[in-house]
């Protein structure tokens, strides 16, 4: 039998032994987070005490005839993974992770899956790292592959320890790791809603909301406002989910699809569409919004029905990155494998899952999104002054014309057609101008006579060009 150890510290601190195939399969869930149903996992080994690094998950194919290239693919991407990270593996221990659907076969589902760790077997030992361990489990047991001895691993396999009691268990308790149920609970919280009825009023939403939205996402100022109410209304569906009560995993998640409206969350969805929404909304990933943010996007991922389940990538992804932001690693990649299962072309969701696995720190880019938002404060503050300082010099002008002119009517002139000044995009103005009759040459106005006095415009639009993006009320009269 082999020997296995893992350390919960660093190196200097106290190890834990993990002692043949029993304390292998304890302790995968906790290396895991959650327990892997469906799963083939590769959990790289380095050192002479075989100290655990980096691992690696994915659905097994249901065809065995993709068993051989996913085979290749996974112990390379393991094995060049774990160099860029701690250097080459030593050796690598694999777990097949798939119940029977009797909840009674697992002998023979074992025996099914053993071309597939064969296979595993091989492609490892063409990359000259060998595999110490090879383990099924399912229906609550564990068989070995590469143990031969009937004394330690019978034909019947041998059960699985009770949870939470074994050394392992012990010490991931006491370093706060915590197993967050299975996979397919985990996932089950993200899927698309089933129920018949409620698809139905869900996707009505989405197809009422879609053809109103979209020409005003190819417009690129209506775009602006599109983004600016999306994050309003998704700001205020999170302070409304904030303020419910507390309550476990289950039903928080029917609370919250109660709290929203299926407008409501069609309009998030689908302005979350857009890549500058999508990166705005990523601000909302520590502190005490980040959890209301992240029931919020599992919320809408449940709400991505019927054809719109490719829009299910964006919340999805913001899920996975609050869920990595805040330390869940396990939720993180969950959230983020099924973003690409969406849509595998998501580069959001692809970089952060690479990210993830890859166990970067996710403070750079916090501190990218964090810059990105100040950014954006300080331009929509600069914005508003711009738009106040307009509007100000508009109601100036109209004022210093209409009493100009009305003054000029008094007197027995010619009335004017004055049209409204509009500022410019560029903080410049046009100016109002009497039309000219055709044949009458513009002549100077007689001592006796008054005409109206519109100040220089290239002034004015210095003054705008000067005092605009400032803000300022400062103004220059003639």
């Amino acid at each position: 039998m082999n020997k296995h150890h893992e350390s919960t510290g660093p190196a200097g601190e106290q190890q834990i032994t993990l002692r043949g195939p029993a304390d292998l399969a304890d302790a995968l869930p906790y290396l895991m987070g959650f327990y892997p149903n469906d799963s083939v996992v590769m959990v790289a080994l380095h050192g002479g005490q075989g100290r655990f690094g980096g691992r690696l998950r994915l659905g097994i194919p249901q065809a065995p005839g993709e068993w051989g290239p996913v085979a290749d693919q996974l112990a390379e991407c393991l094995v060049s993974g774990s160099e860029r990270r701690e250097g080459r593996p030593d050796a690598i221990v694999i777990f097949l992770c798939q119940d029977s659907p009797d909840g009674a076969s697992g002998r023979l589902t074992m025996e099914r899956l053993r071309p597939f760790a064969q296979r595993l077997r091989t492609a490892c030992g063409a990359l000259d790292v060998p595999v110490l361990e090879a383990l099924c489990l399912s229906d609550g047991r564990y068989w070995s592959y590469c143990c031969p001895d009937a004394r330690c691993c019978p034909d019947q396999g041998n059960p699985l320890a009770m949870p939470g009691t074994t050394v392992m268990a012990a010490a991931a308790t006491y370093a706060g790791v915590h197993v967050r149920g299975t996979l397919r609970d985990m996932e089950e919280r993200l899927r698309p809603w089933q129920a018949p009825a409620a698809v139905r009023v869900q996707e009505k939403a989405l197809d009422t909301a879609g053809p109103a939205l979209l020409p005003r996402l190819l417009d690129e100022r209506a775009r602006r406002e599109v983004t600016a109410e999306t994050l309003r209304l998704a700001r205020r569906l999170m302070d409304r989910i904030e303020d419910a009560q507390p309550a476990p995993p289950a039903l928080a998640d029917a609370g919250d699809d109660q709290l929203i409206g299926s407008d409501e969350a069609a309009a998030v969805i689908l302005g979350l569409q857009d890549r500058e929404t999508r990166d705005k909304a990523a601000a909302w990933m520590e502190g005490p919004e980040a959890q209301s943010a992240l029931r919020l996007w599992r919320t809408l991922a449940r709400r991505c029905v019927g054809p719109y389940g490719e829009h299910a990538a964006a919340p999805l992804t913001l899920a996975g990155w609050v869920s990595w932001s805040t330390g869940d690693e396990p939720g993180a990649r969950v959230a983020l494998s099924l973003a690409l299962r969406a849509d595998p072309d998501y580069t959001f969701a692809q970089l952060l899952h690479r990210a993830c696995n890859e166990g970067l720190d996710p403070e750079a880019l916090r501190r990218c999104l964090r810059e990105a938002a100040d950014a954006d404060a300080d331009a929509d503050e600069e914005q508003a002054g711009a738009d106040a300082e307009a509007t100000a010099e508009d109601a100036d002008a109209m004022e210093e014309m209409e009493t100009t002119v009305g003054a000029g009517a008094g007197r027995g002139a010619t009335p004017l057609h004055v049209r409204r000044v509009r500022a410019l995009p560029d903080g410049g103005r046009r100016r109002a101008r009497a039309p000219k009759p055709p044949g009458v040459e513009r002549r100077k106005a007689s001592p006796g006579s008054t005409r109206p006095r519109v100040p220089a415009a290239g002034r004015r639009t210095r003054d705008a060009r000067r005092y605009g993006r400032r803000g300022s009320r400062a103004r220059r009269h003639d």
